[in-house]
């Protein structure tokens, strides 16, 4: 049997447990990682999906999702920048211009 190869994109529970909460975008609730651009591309499209956090805690996230996409190249449409801040689907909130 092979071993299975791990996504770059997959955390192992060790790995979670060594990030400062300040690495998360919810820091509080330890969601959503920041830590490399495919973590940055998966906040974005999963930003609508959050429960359980306030609209205040939501308002930081999308400052921290922001200045992580800059840090990894991560280019977001306006569209997908402003759409964080609104109700609606994830896939209408999450265009991104570059992948990869």
């Amino acid at each position: 049997m092979a071993a299975q190869k791990k996504s770059s994109h997959t955390l192992s529970s060790e790995e979670r447990n060594q990030m400062s909460d300040t690495t998360y975008a919810f820091a509080e609730e330890r969601k959503e990682p920041l830590n490399n651009a495919s973590h940055v591309r998966n906040a974005i499209a999963r930003f609508d999906q959050v429960k359980g956090v306030s609209a205040a805690e939501k308002k930081a996230a999308l400052g921290k999702i922001k200045k992580a996409a800059k840090k990894f190249g991560v280019k977001m449409t306006p569209a997908s920048a402003s759409g964080l801040a609104k109700k609606g689907p994830a896939k209408k909130a999450a265009k991104i211009a570059a992948k990869k």
